[in-house]
């Protein structure tokens, strides 16, 4: 049988609250309960205190069947989540020996004796049940009451997913059916997409959702529907999205980047790339280095920072230069087509600008990028004015000039 299950997840810590880590958890958790069929409700944080964890749960349980929280287990004063547990369910602790030698073991491993501290975390409320956790001291904790169900697991990272994915999953009901299908596009934005493909959307049934996700150049679109019996209709559905939308999809798979996408053609066509880039000072090659077998078509690159390295290897003259600046359409095509010639390379991209937060003038202000491409065909620039932070605008400029890219691998007149 099918259970229509909601879940929530709380995360317990003032290290999240104050902002002192990034909480990766919820994220990882709420994937991992979408694959598994259920639907999250509600995401909540909460400080190191007994009444705010107390307080969390209740709010998670208007809305949801299953609560899952992270943080807070283990021997410190500042972790008290078995506290709270305990007042929540109204039981005691009571020592457990199990977890007790699974310490010791952990202990003599690195040849540490226990202490009382480590006594502590051997204390579990009576009423729960209690999951060993074979990559850490904390075990996870499972609380069943009147049809609903808390997992409590530890904050750390390895040890939450391998409690949940390998341990607690066992003892959960089945989720509901979910069926999702992506349409991942680059080179123009959400509204220009959902313009596109309106009579579509608007003639989806109610079970089915589409949504947009938009980054930088790239638009991913999700469709999902929760039941049985909808797989075909979801793949009817993306196919006539995939293709009114034509060239700007690049992938179907949330595994298949933009880089990737195109060093698929890249390889298929035995071409190959190399990079002239100033103001991303290396990042557009990292994004197509992060892709494994990226050497079977990328060369290399260049960064030249300073006037002399555009002038001594990318051969952009000392007089462009000076006339038109590094910031210009003038140099940045040069130094596309430099890169080209000199590491005799199918394919090249230049970047040179302005990305802050210093360093911008009146004619020529912070986040003014020039891109450039230089193919078989030709070479074409492209002008960004940005309004971002420095990283932002990096970023940005480059998976722009990916996407410049890409257009031309697959039209060289665009």
């Amino acid at each position: 049988m099918v259970v229509k299950m909601k879940a929530a997840i709380l995360t317990i810590g003032d290290e999240i609250m104050i902002g002192q880590i990034v909480d990766t958890n919820s994220s990882w958790i709420a994937a991992w309960l979408d694959l598994n069929g259920w639907k999250v409700t509600r995401k909540i944080g909460v400080r190191d205190e007994i009444s705010e964890i107390i307080n969390g749960i209740n709010a998670c349980y208007e809305d949801a069947d299953l609560v899952i929280t992270t943080g807070g287990l283990g021997p410190t004063k500042d972790d008290l989540t078995k506290e709270a547990l305990c007042q929540y369910y109204h039981c005691g602790l009571v020592w457990h020996e199990d977890t007790w030698t699974r310490v010791k073991e952990i202990l003599k491993r690195i040849n540490r004796e226990p202490s009382d501290l480590h006594k502590v975390q051997c204390y579990m409320p009576e009423n729960a049940r209690v999951i060993p956790n074979d990559q850490g001291s904390a075990p996870g904790m499972l609380f069943e009451h009147e049809n609903k169900i808390l997992v409590s697991v530890p904050g750390v990272p390895h040890e939450m997913r391998h409690l949940l994915s390998e341990k607690i999953i066992q003892f959960l009901p089945k989720g509901e059916a979910v069926e999702h299908r992506f349409v991942r596009t680059a080179g123009e934005g959400e509204t220009v997409i959902a313009e596109m493909i309106n009579d579509i959307e608007s003639s989806l049934p109610a079970d089915i959702k589409l949504a947009y996700l938009p980054s930088f150049s790239q638009v991913t679109l999700r469709l999902t529907s929760y039941g049985d019996g909808k797989k075909d209709l979801m793949d009817v559905l993306q196919t006539k999205i995939i293709e009114r939308l034509g060239d700007l999809v690049y992938s179907t798979s949330l595994d298949t980047s933009l880089s990737k996408s195109i060093g698929d053609i890249l390889r298929k066509r035995n071409e190959t790339i190399g990079i002239g880039e100033s103001c991303t000072g290396g990042y557009l090659s990292h994004l197509i280095t992060a892709v494994t077998g990226s050497s079977d078509y990328f060369i290399g690159s260049i960064v030249p920072y300073a006037y002399r390295m555009k002038t001594s290897e990318l051969d952009v003259s000392q007089e462009m230069l000076w006339v038109h600046g590094a910031v210009s359409e003038e140099v940045v095509i040069a130094m596309a087509e430099g890169v080209r010639k000199n590491l005799d390379v199918t394919w090249a991209l230049a970047t040179s600008g302005i990305a802050g937060p210093t360093g911008g003038t009146p004619q020529k202000p912070v986040g003014t990028i020039w891109i450039a491409c230089a193919g078989p065909g030709g070479t074409k620039a492209r002008l960004l004015k940005l309004t971002r932070d420095r990283v932002s605008n990096i970023e940005y400029a480059s998976i722009a000039a990916l996407v410049m890219l890409r257009k031309m691998l697959l039209d060289p007149a665009t």
